[in-house]
C-alpha cells in the first residue's frame, strides 16, 4: 500500500465531454505553481451520455469514456505526480443513473424481484397500490398510457435474440418470462418444435424473490442458455428468424394483445406526471432518473467501491469526497465502513450544516467540503444594522412577506405534496401499519398520518438525525431536533389531534420499538434532507431576496449577519474539533460565486442608497413591463428585485446570461412559473423586459454608476474571504478558475469554460514583478484579478513552507484590535508564527481607521503580501494596511530580520 497524501489545499475541476482528463492535465504544471497541492476531481466514474457533473453515475466499474477512459485517466495520473500533485476524488455512493447503460437496472427491468441486482436498489416491492406490486413504475410517457397505446407510441422490437419496449424515445428489455406469447405463433408459422420449447422453456423460468440468491443465479444461468438457443436457432433453422419477425408485428398491430404483452413486464409504463406520488423506488431528492442504493448492504459496497478502494490502495488518489452522505441509510456505519478499507485517506462528506449546527464528532472523516465555513464567511461580512434596515428595503418594495421561516416552511409543505409526494406515501402506509398494531393508535386515518408526517418535516430546522434502531443509538441532540419538529407541528396543525405527533416522537425517539417502527425511523431520516433541498434551497432561496448574496446551501437568509466574535467562537471550535475540514468559497453547487456575493456584502453597508436606486430604476424601467392578469404587472416586484441584485453582483452580464440565469431562478422559485407547468406569457414577458432594459442607455449608465460605487469594496471583501479560508482551521479548496475576479451565477452559469491560457499568463507575470513597488503594481491591474491571485499564491506559499502553522496542532488565537473600528477588524494567529489581519465592512470605514490598532506577539513580523515587515507589539491598522488590502505576517527567525 503506497502512503497517502493529506492534502494542503485542493483546486477544484469539473470534468465532462468538453474538459477530458488530457484537458484536466494540460494545466497540471499550472497548478503546482500556483502552490496547489492536490487536484481534487468531479466524479469521473462512467456516468449518463453526455454528462457535464458526473453525478449520474451508471457504472463503478470503469472510468468515464467521454473523459478519455482508461488511457486518459493513467495519462492524467501520471502527469499528476510528475507535477507532484496529490488528487482528491467526489464519489457518489447514495444514487445510480437510470438508463441502458446501468447494466444493474437494466437486469432488473428485465428480470424484477428474480433479478440479480434486485437487491442493489432501494425499490418497495410490494406498494400499497396492488397493481404495482413486485413491479417498478417507469413513468416516461408524454401522455396517458391508453391514449399513447392507442396511437401506436409504444412497440416491441426484436434486437438479434433480445426483445426490447419502444417508447419515449427509450428502450426497456422485455422480461424472458413474456416471451411465450411471441415465440409460440412463431413457433405455428415456421413449424418449429425447437422453437416451441424454447417459447414454454421461457415461460417455465421461476421468479424466485431477491434472496433467495441460489435460485436467482440458476435462474439466470438457464435465461442465458436459453437466448443463446434462441440465436443458434434463427441463424440454423429456415424460416425461424422471419416467423419472429412476423409475430412481433402482429403483436404491435394489436392493441389488447400488446397491452397484455406489456402487463406481464416487470415494470408499468406510465405518464411521467405520476412518478410524484406513485414512484416505487427511492430517488435523489426528486430526480426520476436517478435511483437511491442499498450501500449499507455490504456486497452493494465492495462491488460499487471496489476501483476507488483499489485507487486509494495503491495511491493512485488520496482522498475521497462523499457527495449526499445524509442520503444513505446509515451514514455512520457507511463512514466507518469506508475508514476501515482506507484508514488513511483523506475523507471529506458533503453535509450540509444549518446555523448552529456542527459535524458529529464520531464520523471518522476530515471533515464536511466546507459550506459552513462559507456561511460563517458570508455572515461576518455584512453590517447587522444594515440587514435589519434591508428588511424594510425589500418588505417595502416588493410588499411580500419578510419573514423567511414562514416562506421557507410553506415551500418545505408544498414539496412534501408534489415533487416528495410518492416518498410521502411510502412512509404513511408504514405509519399507518404502525398504528394498526397499537390499539390506542389505530383510528388514526391514514389522511390524518400524511398530513403529520408532512408537518413534521417540514419543521425540522436540520436536514436530518442519525438514530440507528439496529444499535439503539440516539444522541439528545436527536432527541432534541426531533421534539423541537414534533412540537413545532403540533403548533401549526391544530387541526390534528397532538396525540398523532406525541406518537410520531415517540417512534422516532425509540420509545415505541418494533420492525416496522425502526424502518419507519431509517426511511423517515432519509426524507427530510429532500425536504430541506427541495423545499429551501431550491425554492425558498430563489422567494425571499431580501440580500441574495445570504442565500446559500446550509444558510438561513434571514439572520442579520455574524460578530467577529462568533467567527473566532467557529474557528476555535473547527481547530478543536476537524482542522482538517475542508474550507472553501465556492463549488459547483453554490448559488453565486463568491466574488459576487462579496459584491453584494456591501449593499447592506449602505442600505437607504440601495433602496433609493432600485426605486429609481423601477420607475425608469416601467415601461418595459407588460400587462398582466389583473392590475398586475409582469416581471412581479419581487421577481424584478432579484433581477437588480443579480446586475449587481454579476456585473457586467451578457444578456444571454441574464436571462438564462433569471429563467431558471423564476422556475425554482415557482410563484409565477414552474419547471413543470411553464408560465409562457410571463416568461415572455421577463425576458423581454431583461432585453430591454439592457439596451436602456439611462438606465444602463446608472447601473453602471452604482456598480462603480461598491465594485472596490467588494473587491477587498473577496480579498478578506479569500485570506480567511486559505489561513482559518481547515483544508482550503479553490473552485476552478476562482483564482482571480469570477461573477459567475448558480450552474450551469458557473461551469462556462476557465480561461487557463490568460491564468497560466498572469501567474507567469506575478513571478516576474520586482522591485520594492510589487504590491502597487498588482493593484494597479486590480481589474485583471491579480490582487486575488497574488493573495492565493502567496497563501498557498506559505502554507507549503510552514505546513505546522496550518495542521491539526496549530494554534488558533484571536489577537487584540482596539479603537473606534476595532469592528471592522479580523486578526488570528496560526501557530506560533503566522497572522492574519483583514478587514471588514470598508465601506463604512470611508478610508479612516482613526486610532484602531492591533497588538502583534513579540518578533519580527515580515508581511508575505507586501514585503514590509514591522516588529511586534501595537500596531496600527493604518500603517498596517497602507500598502495592501490585508496583511500576512510571518514571524521571521533573528537571522532572517533586516
Amino acid at each position: 500500500m503506497t502512503m497517502l497524501r493529506i492534502p494542503c489545499s485542493t483546486y477544484r475541476l469539473q470534468l465532462h465531454k468538453d474538459f477530458t482528463f488530457d484537458d484536466a492535465a494540460g494545466i497540471a504544471d499550472y497548478l503546482h505553481a500556483l502552490g496547489i497541492s492536490h487536484v481534487y476531481c468531479s466524479p469521473y466514474l462512467q456516468a449518463s451520455p453526455g454528462s457535464m457533473h458526473g453525478y449520474d453515475v451508471v457504472s463503478h466499474q470503469r472510468v468515464n469514456e467521454e473523459l478519455g477512459g482508461a488511457p486518459a485517466h493513467q495519462r492524467f495520473c501520471a502527469k499528476l505526480g510528475e507535477a507532484d500533485l496529490g488528487q482528491v476524488l467526489d464519489i457518489v455512493p447514495n444514487h445510480m443513473s437510470l438508463g441502458q447503460e446501468n447494466r444493474y437496472w437494466w437486469d432488473v427491468l428485465e428480470n424484477g424481484t428474480s433479478s440479480r441486482y434486485a437487491s442493489f436498489f432501494d425499490i418497495d416491492w410490494q406498494p400499497q397500490e396492488e397493481r404495482l406490486r413486485d413491479k417498478v413504475l417507469v413513468p416516461i410517457l408524454g401522455d396517458q398510457y391508453g391514449r399513447v397505446l392507442q396511437a401506436g407510441g409504444i412497440k416491441v422490437v426484436r434486437r438479434g435474440n433480445k426483445f426490447q419496449v419502444e417508447c419515449s424515445g427509450q428502450r426497456l428489455p422485455a422480461a424472458p418470462t413474456s416471451l411465450p406469447v411471441i415465440l409460440s405463433r412463431a413457433a405455428e408459422y415456421a413449424r418449429s418444435d425447437a422453437l416451441n420449447f424454447l417459447a414454454a422453456s421461457f415461460g417455465r423460468l421461476p421468479q424466485p424473490e431477491y434472496v433467495d440468491r441460489r435460485t436467482i443465479l440458476a435462474r439466470h444461468r438457464d435465461k442465458v442458455v436459453l437466448f443463446n438457443l434462441l440465436e443458434r436457432l434463427c441463424g440454423e433453422e429456415r424460416g425461424v428468424d422471419s416467423a419472429i419477425d412476423q409475430s412481433v408485428g402482429e403483436l404491435n398491430g394489436n392493441e389488447d394483445g400488446l397491452d397484455d404483452f406489456l402487463n406481464q413486464q416487470n415494470y408499468r409504463l406510465a405518464y411521467w406526471k405520476t412518478a410524484d406520488q406513485q414512484l416505487s423506488y427511492r430517488r435523489f431528492f426528486d430526480v426520476n432518473s436517478l435511483i437511491g442504493l442499498r450501500v449499507e448492504r455490504e456486497y452493494v459496497f465492495e462491488e460499487t467501491h471496489a476501483l476507488v478502494l483499489d485507487w486509494l490502495k495503491r495511491g493512485v488518489i488520496d482522498g475521497v469526497r462523499v457527495d449526499h452522505p445524509d442520503g444513505l441509510r446509515d451514514p455512520l456505519e457507511y463512514l466507518k465502513r469506508l475508514r476501515e478499507k482506507a484508514p488513511d485517506a483523506y475523507i471529506v462528506g458533503e453535509k450540509i450544516l444549518e446555523p448552529g449546527e456542527f459535524l458529529r464528532e464520531s464520523w471518522p472523516i476530515q471533515g464536511t467540503t466546507g459550506y459552513d465555513f462559507l456561511n460563517v464567511v458570508a455572515g461576518v461580512l455584512v453590517a447587522p444594522e444594515g440587514m435589519a434596515e434591508l428588511t424594510s428595503v425589500y418588505r417595502d418594495f416588493t410588499e411580500q412577506s419578510t419573514d423567511f421561516h414562514a416562506i421557507a416552511h410553506e415551500k418545505k409543505i408544498s414539496v412534501t405534496q408534489e415533487g416528495l409526494g410518492s416518498d410521502v406515501n411510502r412512509l404513511t402506509s408504514l405509519f399507518v401499519e404502525i398504528c394498526e398494531a397499537n390499539r390506542d393508535r389505530r383510528d388514526y386515518t391514514r389522511a390524518e398520518v400524511r398530513r403529520a408526517i408532512r408537518e413534521v418535516a417540514a419543521c425540522f430546522a436540520i436536514y436530518r438525525t442519525y438514530v440507528v434502531p439496529e444499535r439503539d443509538e440516539i444522541t439528545d441532540e436527536d432527541r432534541e431536533q426531533i421534539a423541537q419538529a414534533t412540537e413545532c407541528a403540533k403548533r401549526q396543525r391544530l387541526d390534528i389531534d397532538g396525540g398523532l405527533f406525541d406518537f410520531l416522537r415517540d417512534v422516532l425517539t425509540m420509545e415505541v420499538k418494533g420492525k416496522q417502527e425502526s424502518e419507519f425511523v431509517l426511511r423517515f431520516q432519509q426524507f427530510t434532507g429532500p425536504v430541506m433541498a427541495k423545499g429551501v434551497e431550491d425554492t425558498a432561496f430563489y422567494c425571499f431576496n431580501r440580500l441574495t448574496g445570504m442565500n446559500e446551501v446550509g444558510s438561513d437568509p434571514g439572520r442579520d449577519g455574524l460578530s467577529v466574535a462568533e467567527f473566532h467562537a467557529y474557528c476555535a471550535k473547527m481547530q478543536t474539533t476537524h482542522p482538517l475540514t475542508m474550507t472553501t468559497l465556492s463549488t459547483h453547487d453554490t448559488k453565486r460565486s463568491d466574488d459576487v456575493r462579496a459584491r453584494l456584502a456591501v449593499l447592506s453597508e449602505i442600505p437607504g442608497k440601495f433602496k433609493a436606486a432600485v426605486q429609481r430604476w423601477s420607475r425608469m424601467n416601467s415601461a418595459f413591463r407588460t400587462k398582466g392578469p389583473g392590475a398586475g404587472a409582469m416581471p412581479d416586484r419581487n421577481t424584478e428585485y432579484l433581477y437588480y441584485q443579480t446586475l449587481i453582483g454579476a456585473w457586467p452580464l451578457p444578456m444571454e446570461r441574464a436571462q438564462a440565469y433569471m429563467l431558471k431562478a423564476v422556475r425554482e422559485a415557482k410563484q409565477q412559473t414552474s419547471w413543470v407547468a411553464n408560465n409562457k406569457e410571463f416568461e415572455e414577458a421577463l425576458r423581454m423586459f431583461i432585453e430591454l432594459t439592457l439596451n436602456y442607455a439611462p438606465f444602463l449608465r446608472e447601473l453602471q454608476q452604482f456598480v462603480d460605487r461598491v465594485r472596490d469594496a467588494g473587491r477587498v471583501n473577496s480579498l478578506t474571504q479569500t485570506l480567511l479560508k486559505y489561513t482559518a482551521p481547515g483544508m482550503p479548496d479553490l473552485y476552478q478558475g476562482g483564482e482571480i475576479w469570477d461573477l459567475s451565477l448558480v450552474d450551469p452559469d458557473n461551469r462556462r469554460p476557465v480561461d487557463y491560457a490568460l491564468r497560466k499568463k498572469l501567474l507567469c507575470e506575478l513571478k516576474h514583478m520586482t522591485g520594492e513597488d510589487v504590491t502597487a503594481q498588482v493593484m494597479l491591474r486590480a481589474d485583471e484579478g491579480l490582487p486575488k491571485m497574488w493573495t492565493i499564491h502567496k497563501a498557498l506559499e506559505l502554507r507549503r513552507e510552514r505546513p505546522e502553522c496550518f495542521g491539526a496542532e496549530a494554534e488558533y488565537t484571536p489577537l487584540e484590535v482596539d479603537g473606534a473600528k476595532h469592528d471592522h477588524t479580523i486578526a488570528y494567529m496560526r501557530g506560533e508564527d503566522v497572522v492574519t489581519v483583514v478587514p471588514r465592512l470598508t465601506l463604512k470605514l470611508d478610508g479612516s481607521w482613526k486610532d484602531t490598532i492591533v497588538v502583534l506577539p513579540k518578533g519580527r513580523w515580515r508581511n508575505r503580501l507586501t514585503g514590509g515587515a514591522v516588529d511586534g507589539g501595537v500596531i496600527t491598522m493604518k500603517l498596517l494596511l497602507k500598502d495592501f488590502p490585508l496583511a500576512l505576517l510571518v514571524r521571521e527567525d533573528v537571522g532572517e530580520q533586516d
